[in-house]
């Protein structure tokens, strides 16, 4: 079964970044996620269509509301690190997914 993963960021871009190099990183591995990007104004969009809501430090402010929408839908969600995301690091973003999977 495909893990369906949304990030999000302010317009979309870095995190578009972000989850190319994640995208990579699963395939390397094997695994069947679907990682997409898009803006913070998308999130409700997308809630019923994904597993897990991953969130760039910049908006951390926003945790608490999304995280309340998120639950309320079954998605899990945490902010993303942001030495993983500093660096646009897919295999370490990859690690938060299957960490968050396991929770």
């Amino acid at each position: 079964m495909t893990t369906k993963v949304l990030l999000i960021c302010g317009t979309g871009a870095s995190s578009g970044f972000m989850a190319a190099n994640a995208r990579k990183a699963a395939k390397k591995e094997g695994l069947d996620f679907e990682i997409k990007a898009k803006s913070e104004s998308e999130i409700t969009d997308y809630l019923n269509e994904i597993d897990i809501l991953l969130v760039a430090p910049h908006l951390k402010y926003m945790l608490n509301e999304v995280k309340e929408e998120a639950e309320a839908a079954g998605v899990k969600s945490a902010i993303i690190p942001q030495k993983v995301y500093g660096a646009l690091d897919g295999k370490g973003l990859i690690e938060e997914v299957k960490q968050l999977k396991e929770e």
